[in-house]
């Protein structure tokens, strides 16, 4: 059966033309002949522009005038609270309550670390980083009626979110990933599918070092014995028995983390996704190794 179909098809490639520029033709229907305005009937009168003003005449004004008005770039102080108010950076909220939506929905799996990509292939948040984003904040709202235990990696998170998740013998880790980083983790499969090499996380910038190397804050940056401290700290400012995860049975989950270069969870800087035979190709030169080593 697949012969004869084979042979038709050649048969049939033998009898078309070559194909030449002479013979290209759109499909049928994939073009629309254009409406010619202004040259007759029911074709004339306003030609598609609308009654009298700025926008018929094609004087429009330039970019930026909001009609006499005064506009933004004047309205906005050069100095004080605004301050660079075009360049901060922003921070999507996740509540507590938006987590355990997620987890109870199954759209979340608690068994396994939860970062960035998790979250948005989940429809929990939506992060734009050409729009300023630099990932998400970990909110306190439903505190009461999270249950989760989860090893999770957010950008920033409130004290009491941090306290939620350790007293349900979760894990918190705040961890900065800059804009090309965040692009790949919230879209993985686009970059997959580029054949290129996994980059290097980039270092979060000098204003960042100190919250990053913060144990209060769960840095990745961190020493881990003085996050061991903070954790024993807020169980005693919040008044609950911190649970010993060494002994949990999610030990292996709990205790996952990424290196400081890392991006995605289980996969090296400078490796390479086949998405189409569904292989990992990981470089084999030394100059490569040292370049991409953390």
């Amino acid at each position: 059966m697949g012969g004869n179909v084979g042979n038709k098809a050649l048969e049939l490639l033998r009898s078309l033309p070559r194909v030449t520029l002479a013979n290209l033709r759109p499909n049928p229907g994939s073009k629309k002949q254009e409406k010619r305005r202004g040259r007759g009937r029911y074709r004339g009168r306003k030609c598609g522009r609308g009654h009298k003003g700025e926008r018929q005449r094609g004087n429009r004004p330039r970019l930026g005038f909001e009609g006499g008005q005064t506009p933004f770039y004047l309205a906005i102080p050069k100095y004080g609270f605004n301050d660079g108010h075009s360049c901060r950076r922003q921070y999507q909220p996740l509540s507590l309550q938006r987590l355990q939506y997620l987890i109870d929905l199954g759209r979340v799996d608690p068994t396994q670390p939860i970062d960035l990509t998790q979250l948005t292939n989940a429809r929990g948040v939506t992060v734009q980083p050409l729009k300023r984003d630099y990932g998400v904040q970990l909110v306190e709202e439903g505190a009461d009626i999270f249950s989760a235990k989860v090893n999770i990696e957010v950008q920033r998170a409130s004290e009491l979110a941090i306290a939620t998740i350790e007293k349900n013998g979760g894990v918190v880790t705040t961890s900065f990933y800059d804009p090309r980083s965040l692009e790949i983790l919230c879209k993985p499969v686009v970059f997959f599918l580029r054949g290129q090499p996994i980059p290097k996380r980039m270092l979060p910038p000098e204003d960042l070092v100190r919250y990053y190397t913060d144990a209060r804050n769960r840095g990745y940056l961190a020493d881990p014995s003085k996050v061991a401290e903070a954790r024993l700290e807020l169980a005693k400012k919040y008044g609950y028995v911190l649970p010993d995860i060494t002994k949990d049975e999610l030990f292996k989950m709990l205790s996952a983390r990424k290196d400081p270069r890392q991006i995605f969870f289980g996969l090296a800087p400078g490796w390479i996704v086949n998405m189409a035979d569904k292989k990992i190709l990981k470089p084999t030169d030394e100059r490569l190794l040292k370049y991409y080593s953390s």
